[in-house]
């Protein structure tokens, strides 16, 4: 065991020392070079999940609320942190209790590091637009240092898009994609638990202007994730095409339609689904416990309307696994959201991977003002009962508050209330969360 534990520290910190080492190279030969007269600084796909305006001359200081990005010799650079802190109370119900019983967890009230990330990202100096990003990422959950968000982005304008290699997001769902710094909730609705969070590979992202229409399409491979917690399958592949039928963004008006699928091949033959309750610091209400399966199907739904401060969000999940000895189970849920930031921001539509990015605080309270507050409510559940499984049933409504102080300070206050439907038993759960979240991105 302690050779065990030493062995993965060694690890840790050859990756931690690799990346900063890597991170105070570039940053060293940008601080020290002459910044360029124009200067597009792309952000690939997942971290940011937009492209960022051209800039004239950072020497002019036309980007005044990216401070922390720099151009030198050979690459620009951008560098962030991101931390959550969080809070979870549980007040459950007799017959709740007695659920958690049977799963044999206990729903504890405390306090949590949720997340914590440091990354690093730019752009190289050469004709083509290529861009890179650094990301490391504290996972509180499983207490480990994990490599995250990492790899180049092309810019292929001969085919309307990017290519990414590296790890990333697969590019299944809306809200998966994006980063999740930047959604209105505190966790991703649990249908989306299914799907892992990162994956080894190569995507393309797409956006042809002229029909409003946003792809991508991505292939990953295990080889390099394989002891890594959300590596689950050897290979899989997916797809999302979303198409913009309303799309003002000079009115900060856009309807978005998107569809997504994706085929995995299960790792060693078998698997096992499970989700909290959209609480991290919560044990994980619905589980199937492991079961053989050979391979899975997903297919997904989205619909998101903007107009101004106002936002309507819908997204629906299936997912089939191949397992004849478990009656191929079929598992299926997913959400609505209504969101109002009553001081007039709007959340910004990227094109470049067609998802929702951070709302912009026009002034934040260290200038006077009251930052940006929202309000939104939303309505989730999955159900983990398919074939001869008995994963159980969850669905959840939550109330929240988002106050938005800076671009990069955010207070989130929730509550929620659940119930599960599981041994025959349905129990009810009260949830009360606080988040403070802290992010240069």
């Amino acid at each position: 065991m302690y050779l065990s534990f030493q062995n993965r520290l060694v690890r840790v910190f050859r990756s931690l020392g690799f990346a900063f080492g890597l991170i105070l190279t570039i940053f060293f030969y940008s601080s020290t070079a002459k910044a360029q007269d124009t200067t597009k600084v792309v952000i690939p796909d997942g971290t940011m999940g937009e492209l960022l305006d051209p800039i004239d001359s950072l020497e002019k200081k036309k980007f005044p609320k990216n401070l922390n990005i720099f151009t030198g010799r050979f690459s620009s650079f951008r560098a962030g942190v991101g931390f959550l802190y969080e809070y979870a109370g549980f007040s459950q119900d007799a017959t709740a209790k007695q659920q958690m019983d049977s799963a044999g967890v206990v729903a504890e009230n405390q306090f949590k590091v949720r997340d914590f990330r440091i990354f690093a990202s730019g752009q190289l100096n050469t004709k083509r637009i290529i861009s890179w990003k650094i990301g490391l990422m504290y996972d509180g959950p499983n207490r480990e240092w994990l490599m995250r968000e990492s790899g180049i982005t092309i810019g292929v304008p001969e085919i309307s898009g990017h290519i990414f290699i590296g790890r990333t997001k697969e590019g299944y769902s809306l809200n998966k994609v994006m980063n999740g710094y930047a959604g209105w909730t505190q966790e991703r609705q649990m249908a989306l638990d299914v799907i892992p969070i990162l994956a080894d590979g190569i995507k393309w992202i797409g956006f042809w202007p002229e029909k409003r229409i946003v792809w991508n399409v991505g292939i990953f491979d295990n080889l390099l994730s394989k002891n890594q917690s959300f590596s689950t399958y050897n290979w899989q592949t997916a797809a999302r095409v979303g198409w913009l039928p309303i799309f003002l963004p000079e009115e900060k008006k856009q309807l978005h339609l998107g569809v997504s699928y994706r085929y995995g091949k299960v790792e060693s033959g078998e698997i096992r689904v499970k989700s909290r309750p959209e609480s991290n610091p919560a044990p994980f209400f619905i589980d199937t416990d492991n079961f053989k399966s050979d391979h899975s199907n997903h297919f997904g739904t989205e619909i998101y309307f903007t107009n101004g401060p106002l936002m309507l969000g819908s997204e629906y999940h299936w997912h089939k696994f191949n397992s004849p000895e478990r009656g191929n189970p079929l598992f299926h849920g997913g959400d609505i959201a209504i969101s109002y930031i009553f001081t007039g921001a709007s959340r910004p539509y990227s094109t470049v991977s067609g998802v929702y990015s951070f709302v912009p605080v026009e002034k934040s309270i260290f200038q006077g003002g009251w930052g940006e507050l929202e309000g939104l409510l939303r309505v989730s559940s999955l159900d983990l009962n398919g074939g001869q499984l008995k994963g159980g049933e969850f669905w959840r409504i939550t109330p929240m508050v988002n106050w938005y102080m800076t671009n990069y300070l955010r207070l989130e206050v929730a509550y929620g209330y659940g119930v599960l439907d599981r041994y025959q038993l349905k129990g009810a759960t009260q949830f009360f969360q606080v988040r403070v979240q802290f992010a240069i991105l």
